[in-house]
């Protein structure tokens, strides 16, 4: 099955975070990932929140917003695509990830033509 493990933080958190330790562990991550041999696409990061600019339609009107769409204090900031035999070990992945220490890990199914 393959997923997206969608990557939300709290940005203030991350920025205090210890950043050689980060990327060390991101460093892993990634080499765990492709020796895993999951299949993996390797991820993007994003810029921050506030660079977001978020546009909406609704009847007929367009709106757009500087900023993030959701008012949360996590936000979302990049993402991997994985292939692995189901949702246990995606799950998995998910708490391997550095950034589930500073925020949440959302995994979804990629859907097929068949479902």
């Amino acid at each position: 099955m393959r997923f997206m493990m969608l990557i939300h933080h709290d940005e203030a958190a991350l920025a205090a975070a210890p950043k050689q330790e980060l990327w060390a562990d991101y460093g892993a991550f990634n080499q765990a990932l492709a020796k895993a041999g999951t299949g993996f696409t390797a991820g993007e990061r994003l810029a921050g929140s506030k660079s977001a600019t978020t546009v909406r339609v609704r009847s007929g009107k367009n709106t757009v917003l500087d900023g993030p769409y959701a008012d949360t204090k996590e936000q979302f900031a990049g993402y991997f695509l994985i292939d692995v035999p189901d949702l246990d070990a995606a799950i998995k992945w998910a708490e391997r990830c550095p950034s589930a220490k500073y925020g949440a890990i959302e995994m979804r199914p990629i859907e097929t033509a068949s479902q």
